[in-house]
């Protein structure tokens, strides 16, 4: 199975959002914000498979956190989430960085599909 950063900053979705993709077999760790998911990335020298993380975050927020871990990880698939439609507007324009944005809130079935299509699809920028 696959690997998988998830960053997000509300420990409740953060929760579900684990014990979701662990229930598929995924090994997840887990990030509470954008500074500390780069670090791990860079830490960890980008060996994910996946990285889920929250748009709307403290200290660096998702969008800034793709802006800076596509250029160094390239086989990484990012899938962004938020519940906040001006910040799925501000991922506009990132398709060639992101495979998607999940809109939350969703059920337990629609972001594990969501996740096993975006590591079925794979990076979406040449390696």
């Amino acid at each position: 199975m696959a690997r998988i950063l998830v960053a997000e900053d509300d420990a409740p979705v953060r929760a579900f959002v684990c014990r979701a993709l662990m229930i598929d077999g995924h090994s997840v760790t887990e990030a509470e914000d954008g500074a500390e998911a780069l670090a791990v990335l860079e830490r960890e020298k980008g060996g994910f498979d996946l990285l889920l993380t929250d748009i709307r975050m403290p200290l660096m927020d998702g969008i800034a956190l793709a802006l800076a871990a596509a250029p160094q990880f390239p086989d990484l698939v990012i899938l962004l989430m938020t519940g906040y439609a001006d910040q799925r507007e501000r991922a506009h324009g990132l398709e060639a960085l992101v495979h998607d944005v999940v809109t939350k809130p969703f059920s337990l079935a629609d972001i594990r599909a969501k996740v096993t299509e975006a590591l079925a699809a794979g990076p979406t920028r040449p390696a």
